[in-house]
């Protein structure tokens, strides 16, 4: 008894440090797993000195990293109750086929990720924050109209002539997605980035992205259709793919139902845990429930407004192969 009153008392405390200094916090999924690791029912199991050792291993504190892009469709919100699933699975490598802003892969932080996406700009730039990227001074950073189209234009050039993979598209990019209306990541059918300028007052810019490479060192990324994706029967696999609904131009090859069938067929087939979440329409839920998951509804931040509606929207997390 007076040792599970000890590991509680370690972990609250190392709770409270974290919330006391915010520079040197856990993430969510880290302060689950410490939580499950040092409860009562976990120790008593008959596996202490092995949930102490882990529990003492959990105490390395993580300087956080905020997702370096905006993103339409963010799963920051979400994070809490995937938490719940990765808990006890946060040996496996994560893969997700649909990456995005990194919102979930740096709140879960796991050790081994596979982190692919459609949209080859993205990666490549998170493929150069791997690499530690500094801007150089010389590319400007303002949040200027004139600017904006200009700095649009020479990356349409970079992309069109065989420069797309280089640090100045990387750093552009960036630029882009900070600067555009509502951080939208939208191509036209020739693969010309075509948002317009935001209205923000004021923006934040980052110069120096070295503080990504740790985080990055064991991370693979990977840029192509969620199909091309390598997943290993052990991995933990979590899709959130663009939304079923009308607008979804998240590539200019967009997504279309097929596409959505597509995808829950390919998840049916993995062996290992496997997550995914999406809007809950009639038509997914039919989907997922006929392939075999467990479905969970969840209110999502936002609201469907578009007939006047202000009540919460419903996502679902649709889930298979979990203890």
């Amino acid at each position: 008894m007076h040792d599970i009153q000890v590991a509680q008392r370690a972990a609250d405390r190392l709770l409270e440090r974290s919330i006391e200094e915010p520079n040197q916090e856990l993430s969510t999924a880290q302060r689950q797993i410490l939580r499950n690791l040092l409860s009562p029912r976990t120790l008593q199991s008959g596996n202490g000195e092995g949930t102490m050792a882990a529990g003492v291993a959990l105490q390395v504190q993580v300087v956080p990293v905020r997702p370096p892009l905006k993103w339409a469709g963010g799963k920051r919100w979400l994070v809490p109750h995937l938490a719940e699933l990765w808990t006890v699975n946060h040996h496996r490598r994560l893969v997700e086929p649909f990456c995005g802003g990194l919102a979930v892969s740096l709140s879960l932080r796991p050790a081994r990720a596979l982190l692919n996406d459609i949209n080859p700009h993205a990666v490549h730039f998170y493929s150069w924050l791997k690499r530690g990227l500094k801007v150089n001074d010389g590319l400007e950073f303002d949040n200027r109209e004139t600017l904006y189209y200009e700095h649009r234009t020479r990356f349409n050039q970079l992309t069109s002539n065989g420069g797309a993979g280089s640090a100045e598209a990387a750093a552009l990019f960036y630029y882009l997605n900070r600067t555009c209306y509502n951080g939208l990541c939208r191509f036209n059918s020739s693969g010309q980035f075509n948002v317009p300028f935001g209205r923000y007052k004021r923006i934040n810019y980052n110069r120096d992205f070295s503080s990504y490479r740790c985080v990055f060192s064991d991370w693979k990324f990977s840029t192509g259709d969620f199909e091309q994706v390598l997943v290993e029967p052990d991995d933990f696999l979590y899709a959130d793919p663009p939304y079923d609904v009308e607008f979804r131009s998240y590539s200019k090859e967009g997504f279309s139902w097929d596409d959505q069938v597509r995808l829950g067929e390919w998840l049916s087939r993995h062996r290992g845990p496997t997550v995914l979440s999406n809007q809950a329409t009639d038509r997914i839920l039919r989907l997922y429930k006929k392939l075999g998951f467990r479905l969970r509804l969840i209110d999502a931040p936002r609201m469907i407004n578009c007939t006047g509606d202000r009540s919460p929207a419903k996502e679902v997390l649709a889930t298979r192969g979990l203890n």
